[in-house]
């Protein structure tokens, strides 16, 4: 056998190899697939809202903080292993260069909270973390943002740590603990504790109005807390709406309930009662949950009969 015949026959078996972990790992996570994608820069930068992009140059990045990409993010999986065989060409070239120590390029990089994201060289990359590469050179563009991400995350455990951050962040601006006593207004998505601050300045609004002397923000937190707040999470309890919400928190249900009632009295005038409001709610919601839990069993059943 040549040497060119034997690189070649290794380049194809390290593909195999690499494309066959990529399948494993897509059958582990055949229930929740997204922890085995790979994280589009796109989805992170809008989570992280960055202010401004300042160009680093040329730096030695651990590879293990390479964890999404900007454009070939639904080509690899979130170990960057090719998902497709089209990869295979391009791929094997890049092992080849590795095999016969011949000097590649540096690859391009976002870095975004600490972690890094490819802008050009994913089979760079893919081909790097097959071998055990621990370092590779990039060129690198930071976006400045005062969140710093956790390496090895899913993206819905870069959302929790977001959430974790504005939490922090709305509590030590507003007082919220301190004033309320409360500590777990807590929430499943980004950017509510935003809308929170907003209906607490809507509702200082609307109590000046009627008021000599503007009130501190401090005593409008508390009115906000006590009179709308606090009656909406009671008639949350009372109906048992959280329990047709999996995996959402009694906040989270405060602000879709919020919205759904505004529309109600909306349409039929602000004495519309919170009680019937949350009654409605509940029924729509209801039959939501329902349709859902029939796609559910569809889905699986259809599953079973794909794994038979």
């Amino acid at each position: 056998m040549s040497a060119e015949t034997y690189v070649s026959s290794q380049t194809d078996e390290d593909f195999a190899k690499a494309r066959n972990k990529a399948l494993v790992n897509e059958l582990q996570h055949i229930l929740k697939p997204d922890e085995a994608a790979l994280i589009s820069f796109s989805d992170i930068k809008k989570l992280l809202k960055p202010k401004n992009e300042v160009y680093i140059g040329m730096q030695v990045v651990p590879i293990n903080l390479i964890v999404g990409s900007e454009g070939r993010y639904q080509d690899f999986d979130n170990h960057f292993f090719p998902k497709n065989r089209f990869l295979k060409t391009r791929w094997e070239h890049i092992d080849m260069a590795h095999i016969q120590d011949v000097p590649l390029p540096p690859i391009s990089l976002y870095e975004l909270g600490g972690l890094y994201f490819v802008r050009d060289g994913n089979h760079r990359v893919s081909v790097a973390k097959m071998r055990g590469v621990e370092n590779i050179d990039a060129d690198v563009v930071s976006l400045q943002s005062e969140i710093h991400l956790k390496p090895g995350t899913t993206k819905e455990d870069m959302v929790k740590q977001v959430i974790y951050y504005e939490k922090r962040v709305f509590y030590a601006e507003t007082n919220f603990g301190d004033i309320t006593d409360c500590w777990t207004l807590d929430f499943s998505t980004t950017g509510q504790y935003d809308l929170i601050y907003n209906h607490i300045l809507i509702h200082k609004y609307y109590i000046n109005m009627d008021k000599p002397q503007e009130i501190p923000f401090e005593d409008a937190v508390a009115s906000w807390y006590e009179h709308v707040y606090m009656p909406v999470i009671y008639a949350i309890k009372n109906h048992r709406i959280l329990k047709l919400f999996k995996n959402r928190t009694t906040s989270d249900l405060y602000i879709y309930f919020i919205k759904y009632w505004d529309e109600l009295k909306q349409k039929f005038g602000n004495d519309f009662s919170l009680d019937v409001a949350a009654e409605n709610f509940k029924s729509a919601n209801m039959d939501r949950t329902f349709m859902g839990k029939l796609k559910n069993l569809i889905a699986k059943k259809n599953l079973q009969k794909n794994l038979s």
